[in-house]
């Protein structure tokens, strides 16, 4: 049987867990397509999958990565309009740190003319989520003011440029350092905070002049969710998307009463799970970066083989932007 490379975890731990392995190939199944994997995205989902901290419990071993581009090798039975040869894009549970991937013909999105392959995987998991914790999560209506913590990050910088095409205003973006703020800024948010600044949230309700924020996306954990809602307006929600952190939190139920806050939960594979919600949503979010009207951010980009310093990179703050791997 034919043989790939792939990053492979057999015990749960830091990032030195990912090890570079040759497994056999996989083939598709029936509405299933091979895909020739060109570019993997990194993300934080991945780094908490190593840790088996994620939202669903991971079985060992496995293969991370549910972000990939690139051609179509193999097409299984009973799949229709799709040729091999064709540019995709898709998301995938795990499977994604490898020369190939089967992934579900159903979900395979085309990549527009013009789009390589590392932009492409940069696009599905944090432009889905940053899309959907805006619209779908949050409701974001016209005119209301946004928080976006970690304002810089995959997550962050597609957020910060949604939710000014989506009309938020005023728009205030979070960050670690004078940099990625400033980056922030050139993306179009409004106002700039330093979150390693104890009063952060005091700095957020002078933003909204005294208001607070009508909707914060939260991703820190720790004391993140708590400092939140004193800087959340009334009937504001804080839409909770992870918890990079490590420190899942923890909040009173009580203390939402007094202004009417909402905590709403939010988890991608459900999307997946709603062709409705996720086909049109990336289509859309593709359309405007052909268009121009939102941009990408490759920050970094490794061999396969050096997963685990890109995970090391991505854990340790020390990039900005998208992480991809080439295989």
């Amino acid at each position: 049987m034919p043989r790939m490379k792939a990053i492979q975890v057999n015990e749960f731990g830091e990032p030195e867990v990912l090890e570079p392995v040759e497994v056999e190939r996989p083939s598709p199944g029936e509405g299933e397509v091979l895909v020739e994997i060109e570019s993997a995205g990194v993300n934080y989902a991945d780094t908490m999958r190593r840790r088996n901290q994620y939202v669903e419990p991971q079985e060992l071993p496995f293969t991370p990565g549910s972000e990939i581009a690139g051609a179509v090798a193999e097409v299984g039975n009973g799949v229709e309009d799709v040729n091999i040869g064709d540019r995709v894009v898709t998301l995938l549970g795990t499977g994604g740190y490898a020369a190939y991937a089967v992934a579900p013909a159903q979900n395979l999105i085309p990549i527009p003319d013009g789009m390589d392959f590392d932009e492409a995987a940069a696009v599905p998991l944090q432009g889905l989520t940053a899309y959907h914790v805006l619209e779908t999560s949050g409701q974001l209506e016209a005119g209301e003011s946004v928080l976006v913590h970690a304002a810089a990050g995959g997550v962050g910088y597609l957020s910060v440029q949604m939710a000014k095409l989506m009309g938020a205003s005023p728009l205030i973006a979070t960050a670690s350092t004078r940099e990625k703020l400033d980056l922030a800024k050139n993306l179009g948010a409004d106002a700039l905070i330093n979150y390693t600044e104890e009063n952060w949230p005091e700095q957020v309700r002078e933003a909204t002049d005294g208001n607070g924020a009508d909707v914060i996306l939260e991703m820190v954990g720790g004391d993140f969710p708590q400092k939140n809602l004193q800087c959340l307006n009334v009937f504001g929600r804080m839409v909770v998307f992870g918890a990079a952190s490590g420190d899942r939190g923890s909040l009173v139920p009580a203390e939402l009463m007094k202004k009417n806050h909402s905590i709403v939960g939010f988890y991608l594979p459900n999307i997946m799970a709603r062709p409705e919600l996720f086909a049109p949503s990336l289509e859309r979010i593709l359309g405007w970066i052909s268009s121009g009207d939102l941009k990408l951010n490759i920050g970094a980009r490794y061999p396969l083989e050096q997963a685990s310093e890109a995970h090391d990179a991505l854990e340790g703050r020390e990039t900005t932007g998208k992480i991809i791997l080439n295989p």
